[in-house]
């Protein structure tokens, strides 16, 4: 029942996005590899994909589209084309194994999928396996045809035929439909669905624009390497052309010369991506080969950052903020940034305060919880399980009972944090990755950090191994600077006992030419645990 002379009860959905994308920044643009279009010129493709999809496609409300797809212009059509007909965008991990891609296919019910060119062999591997895919378009020009794929149509030949639908004719969607489908990363057993409302990708893009978050405007351009198969790319497909903010898709070449032309090219601003992209992109600042002048900020996260790293990137005078969050929290759900009480700390003291996980973005709120699930303090010392809810935070998966995930409303997110209690917190691991030596905790989070500072290391890892007396110790597993010359266990201890407890030093060190990575950068330690297991005995 309305209420007299309460607000009104727009709905929030992605056509809220579209229609002042095209509109009041219908002059921003996005700059794809596959071209670069307006934002009135982006409306118009979606409106031409529109009408592709329930006219000559069949999608109807509630259908999956499944894209495989890197980030490009033609990928961010999909963004808006699907959840404003109704359907919902599945935006596959095309990082992962063959079985996982075909399972989260078949488990999505997908029945069309778009693909680009150089995706097609992949996405023919996984239908060869399923029967639910109907139709097939692909996104650019297709040298070889996978037989599996049958007649795979062309994406630009379609939207070329048919004239854009008119907005108005645009189905109304309730803001509590789905919008998004995005599967976990499948660390543990197979990737887990989560599901997307219009309302929740609509929030999410204010809480992401809010100026204490990214503080996006039309005076950016904006840079996600995040990719757009994996967590929306942070949701900045959406919080971008939503304030105006212009666009940069980078395709699938991650190389960091690539990705330095474009950032200087398109005098980018705010760009985000994994700890690995900056590191690499490092040498190339220091040298002057990279032009990183115009960026302003350059949001961080899937992985904690070494202390090493935030502070290079803050001596080029570039706000390194470390962003937290997962596929169940929409993705972004904490920001590192100093606050007002830390006005006037030195230089050593904000770097503290910028290494930290950070504060949970208005909207969401945190809490730590012990064994039993009970709330734990926030005194800065108490270890407990991280746990969230907010309108853009998961609340089950998709087509999955998983209720050990969730308790009372509360999203347990697995990572072991401590609390402030002015809101600040600390990931200190994941639960499965705490090294339990002796009754006590070694962070293996905290260690890597430390490890990655030292001039020898290339790249870090730390896992657990089991001992006959200590119950685990912590093994470091180095990519050495100069494989020829590795630093020895003696020069790790050195190095690290000005910065850890002795108890936390590593037992053994083994060297490796790449440490393992999951589909979206990640490390992989359940891979390393089995692979130590059988070169490392220790005790």
């Amino acid at each position: 029942m309305t209420i007299p002379g309460l607000m009104q009860t727009t709905p929030l959905t992605v056509r809220m996005i579209f229609d002042r994308m095209r509109t009041v920044h219908g002059t921003s643009k996005v700059h794809g590899h596959d071209g670069t279009f307006t934002y009135a010129e982006v409306g118009d493709r979606v409106l031409r994909l529109c009408r592709v999809l329930t006219e000559e496609l069949g999608v109807k409300p509630g259908d999956r589209v499944a894209t495989f797809g890197f980030n490009s212009a033609r990928h961010l059509d999909l963004y808006y084309a699907v959840p404003l007909v109704g359907a919902v965008l599945h935006t596959v991990n095309v990082r992962l194994y063959d079985e996982q891609i075909a399972y989260i296919v078949d488990h999505a019910d997908d029945q069309v999928v778009f693909a680009d060119a150089e995706m097609l062999a992949v996405l023919g591997d996984a239908a060869a396996r399923v029967d639910n895919i109907r139709h097939v378009v692909v996104l650019g020009e297709a040298a070889e045809v996978p037989t599996a794929l049958g007649d795979v149509r062309s994406y630009d030949d379609l939207l070329a035929a048919t004239e854009p639908l008119p907005a108005e004719a645009l189905p109304d969607v309730d803001e509590n439909a789905a919008a998004g489908l995005c599967y976990t990363s499948g660390t543990t057993g197979m990737p887990k669905g989560v599901l997307y409302s219009h309302r929740a990708q609509v929030l999410h893009a204010f809480g992401v624009n809010m100026a204490s978050v990214l503080g996006l405007t039309e005076h950016d351009v904006v840079f996600p390497i995040v990719p757009m198969f994996h967590a929306f790319a942070w949701g900045l497909p959406y919080a971008a052309p939503f304030v105006g903010a212009s666009l940069v898709l980078h395709g699938s070449d991650s190389d960091p010369a690539h990705l330095a032309d474009l950032i200087a090219r398109h005098r980018v601003t705010v760009t985000a991506g994994v700890p690995t992209i900056w590191k690499s992109l490092l040498p190339m600042a220091r040298s002057g080969t990279a032009d990183l002048s115009s960026l302003r900020l350059v949001g961080v996260g899937g992985s904690a950052s070494p202390r090493a790293l935030i502070e290079a990137y803050d001596d080029l005078g570039i706000d390194y903020l470390q962003i937290w969050g997962m596929t169940e929290t929409g993705p972004v759900a904490c920001v590192s940034r100093p606050r007002r009480g830390q006005d006037g700390l030195d230089r050593e003291a904000i770097l503290d305060i910028k290494e930290k996980t950070g504060t949970i973005i208005p909207g969401l709120e945190a809490r730590i919880t012990g064994p039993t699930g009970e709330g734990l303090a926030n005194d800065g010392k108490d270890v407990g399980e991280l746990e969230v809810r907010g309108p853009w935070i998961a609340s089950g998966y998709y087509e999955s009972e998983t209720p050990e995930k969730f308790n009372d409303g509360w999203l347990r997110t697995g990572d072991m944090a401590v609390m402030e209690p002015d809101g600040y917190f600390r990931i200190v691991d994941r639960a499965k990755d705490l090294v339990k030596s002796g009754g006590e905790w070694i962070s293996s989070v905290e260690l890597e950090g430390h490890l990655l500072a030292h001039p020898e290391v290339a790249d870090a890892a730390v896992v657990g191994l089991p001992h006959p007396r200590w119950d685990e110790r912590p093994v470091a597993v180095i990519v050495p600077e100069d494989p020829d010359a590795p630093p020895t266990l003696d020069d790790l201890h050195t190095f690290l006992l000005e910065r850890v407890a002795k108890w936390w030093l590593p037992d053994e060190v083994a060297y490796v030419d790449e440490i393992p990575k999951t589909s979206v950068g990640k490390l992989d330690k359940k891979v390393m645990r089995a692979d130590l297991a059988d070169r490392i005995t220790l005790g």
